[in-house]
């Protein structure tokens, strides 16, 4: 009796990469899908399965292959196209024996098996892009789907391409705590919440902890600080931060940085798209660092907004020195008014409710449910 009840359930097919940039929202539009009574799967490559455990238990999991031609040596990238017919086929007879009534990309090589399937079936597609700057996989795309969701606003879109601006969709921890109050920073403990992605987290922890070390003792007895370091870096880190007697935790990774957020005065971090997004939703200052390893300048773009609004300062990696993030931090710290309009300029440009937005465009070219 249930699997005839589910039958009578739309799917969505979602795609995503193995990065939090792409599992993120994907996620988020999983669990409004789940919300309105839909079926959904999530389709991705053997890698990003392993990132998915926070998904919800209604998600099914369909691991294709794929590949990318950026990494590996020449027997690798050879073999890439392969890897990627491959998954493609395996989506096409996945499709068939259960047909979606709609397919979101959410970009990474991972998400090419699902939407070429797509394609070829003529299912509804939508491709996500979080960035300013469309990825590698979401250009080849961007001609072929139905439409483009754009997170950043504005997108750079290929000529005679509309996008959609839903914004950039949230996990339900963020949501939760949207417009949290925001306490200026004072003669109090003050939190500090420090990120970075897996690649851009080196220079963090080179800058941060002598910035705040540098600061004035009155100023710098008062700091607690969160910091995201690469795992070789967390004990030097933690070091740092004990010879400058500022208390701090220091790890590879935080499974609660929406708690973080709401509890902080202050966060620096890269700009990467679902960062950029949590500050808005909840609201609060920031120092951005884009990276400037990223090949489309895509960090530097999502940035733009919040800067613009007064909401950021951007630091670019030529001039991001323990010196210049000092008097940033400083001017931020000991001026709670300016910190607490950046807080409530960040949270204007939130789009809290960007899931559902994304889901009625899902729901708009999935069409009326089938009787």
């Amino acid at each position: 009796m249930a699997k005839a009840t589910d039958s009578k359930r739309p799917l969505a097919v979602i795609a995503a990469g193995g990065t939090g940039g792409h599992m993120f929202p994907a996620q988020a539009l999983a669990e409004e899908l789940l919300a309105r009574g839909w079926r959904v799967v999530l389709s991705t490559d053997a890698r990003g399965a392993r990132y998915a455990g926070g998904f919800p238990e209604a998600v099914e999991r369909r691991v294709v292959s794929s590949a990318t031609f950026a990494r590996g040596g020449a027997l690798a990238k050879l073999a890439a196209p392969f890897r990627i017919v491959g998954g493609v086929i395996k989506a096409v007879f996945s499709m068939l024996s259960d047909r979606p009534a709609v397919v979101a990309g959410f970009g990474g090589y991972p998400s090419i098996p699902a939407l070429g399937a797509a394609m070829l079936l003529r299912i509804p597609r939508l491709i996500h892009e979080q960035n300013g700057v469309l990825g590698r996989v979401n250009e080849v795309f961007a001609k072929r789907v139905n439409a483009v969701a754009c997170g950043t606003w504005p997108t750079e879109l290929p000529a005679g391409i509309a996008g959609h601006h839903t914004g950039n969709p949230v996990r339900g921890a963020v949501f939760e705590r949207a417009g949290a109050p925001y306490i200026a920073p004072g003669p109090y403990p003050m939190s500090l919440v420090v990120i970075g992605g897996s690649q851009g987290a080196r220079i963090l922890s080179d800058v941060v902890p002598a910035a705040l070390a540098s600061l004035p003792a009155d100023l710098r007895r008062h700091l607690r600080v969160s910091q995201q370091a690469r795992p070789e870096d967390v004990e030097r880190v933690t070091a740092a931060y004990e010879a400058a007697d500022i208390p701090a935790e220091v790890g590879p990774f935080f499974d609660d940085i929406p708690a973080r957020f709401a509890e902080a005065q202050l966060v620096i971090a890269r700009s990467g798209a679902s960062t950029v997004a949590d500050l808005t939703v909840i609201g609060r200052p920031s120092v951005l660092v884009p990276y400037a390893a990223a090949i489309r300048g895509e960090q530097a773009a999502n940035a733009r907004a919040l800067v613009e609004a007064e909401a950021a300062v951007l630091m670019p990696e030529r001039m991001f020195t323990p010196e210049a993030l000092a008097e940033q931090v400083q001017a931020i710290l000991t001026h709670p008014d300016g910190a607490t309009r950046m807080a409530v300029a960040a949270m204007k440009l939130g789009i809290p409710d960007a899931a559902s937005r994304l889901a009625d465009l899902a729901e708009r070219l999935a069409g009326p449910p089938k009787a």
